[in-house]
């Protein structure tokens, strides 16, 4: 049984964070595209429709939240591609409702998880697709 590799965004302006969790995805089994800011992960989403973004929120030039917004009005690929965010913040209304806004995604705050936890909640995302 061939599975087609699952293609994953990931888009972190941190660069030991976003090489850590493209190695760790990578060793999992997953296609695996990065960028450092919102504005270049917009341009790669949209270019290569990953089957799950993992998005910073604070980021130079766009952040998470422009780049999710964005994303979910692009069209319908953009509309459903599942997000998990990753923030240094707890969530404050104005994040909270992006995320119910922006359905399907999903929020982890960086201090509260470790890498296999983010393995764990991709894989779970992918499996309901």
């Amino acid at each position: 049984m061939s599975e087609q590799l699952k293609k994953i965004l990931i888009v972190e302006d941190e660069p030991d964070m976003r090489q850590a969790l493209v190695e760790s995805m990578r060793h999992e089994g997953f296609k695996v595209s990065q960028a450092e800011n919102g504005g270049e992960g917009l341009t790669q989403a949209l270019g290569n429709h990953p089957d799950l973004i993992i998005l910073d929120i604070l980021m130079p030039k766009m952040d998470g939240m422009e780049m999710m917004k964005k994303l979910r009005q692009s069209n319908n690929w953009g509309r459903k591609v599942p997000i998990i965010l990753l923030t240094n913040l707890s969530a404050d209304d104005k994040i909270m409702r992006g995320i119910v806004e922006n359905e399907p995604s999903y929020y982890l705050v960086k201090s509260d998880w470790k890498i296999p936890d983010v393995v764990q909640k991709v894989r779970e995302m992918l499996k309901n697709d």
